[in-house]
């Protein structure tokens, strides 16, 4: 067995992160891309790449064989979907399959990447830490409930099965790189455009997504096997980011606060209308239900135990919003 990482997701957002950091610290690389995953963001990056879906547990085995690390990244990571039961499939199968190909493998540890989906917030809004964990019922959402019961698979595997894994918990990363982009990206994009004249208030737990991608090496050395590690950064009003977007990109901020109810037909419209389209829409029942809450986590365990960091959420504003403009999603 070679000194060799495999990262699953390596194409996305995230993953690209990691996998950038981990040829950073002279790990040799080798990263898993689906057949119809765009490369873009593995540019110039010095890597072994295969072609392996992470529900295909035959090509899994495979790519994976001779590998002493395991960083499992790819996920589902939609907030809506026009078969929900998709996104959970996706993800929970997914995670089980990478898991078993992992444990045939002898893979010597493994990072999975979670989310903090899977913590329940305060309805006061202080920060949650690791131990505020959601139940099946209490996740709201789709992807909430595909990241929680992946995550109870990956701890069940560890229990019973001698599954070598830690798990890390991201806040809400932002940064360069954001291909697709994620929700919170199509919001900073939007934002920069002048395309969000009202805010309704609720907050979040912005992160630099190269902070995160130096959590995971960092759990990787010191993460205990079986333990969850929050990798945030600070907690932010939600009409706070968009109004610092709104200064970055020359705009007028945005003044109007809108309570949440009038909002759900608007929701409702919106997510008949993509399906038909097919398309996410921007506005979904599910985030107007959790914006219900300020979404703010403590990165304290990850700090004491894996000697985690991270920098101003601004300065990780200040990043995605230079690659949204290199890239051309904004002008």
């Amino acid at each position: 067995m070679s000194d060799v990482a495999f990262v699953t997701g390596a194409s996305g957002f995230v993953g690209s992160a990691v996998a950038r950091h981990l040829a950073s610290e002279g790990i040799p690389l080798r990263l898993a891309v689906r057949a119809t995953s765009k490369r873009d963001n593995l540019e110039g990056l010095k890597a072994d790449i295969v072609v392996a879906d992470m529900g295909d547990g035959e090509a899994m085995a495979k790519a994976m064989k001779g590998a002493r690390w395991l960083f499992h990244v790819a996920a589902d990571y939609r907030l809506w979907a026009r078969h929900p039961q998709e996104i959970v499939r996706h993800n929970l199968e997914g995670t089980r399959t990478v898991m078993q190909a992992a444990l045939a493998a002898g893979v010597e540890r493994i990072v999975y990447t979670s989310s903090v989906a899977t913590l329940k917030p305060r309805a006061d809004g202080t920060p949650v830490d690791e131990t505020s964990r959601h139940s099946v019922g209490s996740a709201i959402g789709a992807y909430k409930r595909s990241k929680l019961v992946a995550e109870r698979l990956v701890e069940r595997m560890v229990e019973d099965e001698g599954l070598p894994a830690v798990i890390v918990n991201p806040s809400t990363p932002i940064g360069p790189r954001d291909i697709k982009p994620t929700p919170t990206g199509r919001v900073i994009v939007e934002a920069a455009s002048g395309r969000i004249p009202a805010f309704v208030d609720t907050g979040l737990n912005l992160v630099h997504v190269d902070d995160v991608a130096a959590g995971h090496y960092l759990a990787l050395k010191h993460g205990r096997i079986g333990e969850s590690y929050i990798l945030g950064g600070e907690d932010v009003g939600f009409a706070t980011m968009v109004s610092i977007i709104a200064d970055l990109a020359k705009r007028s901020p945005p003044r109007v606060r809108l309570p949440r109810g009038p909002l759900f037909p608007l929701a409702f419209a919106a997510e008949a209308i993509a399906r038909l389209t097919n398309k996410e829409p921007f506005l979904t029942v599910d985030a107007l239900k959790m914006a219900k809450y300020r979404m703010f986590f403590s990165s304290a365990k990850a700090e004491r135990e894996l000697g985690y960091a991270a920098r101003s959420y601004r300065q990780a504003l200040v990043d995605a919003l230079a690659w949204f403009r290199m890239a051309g999603y904004v002008g």
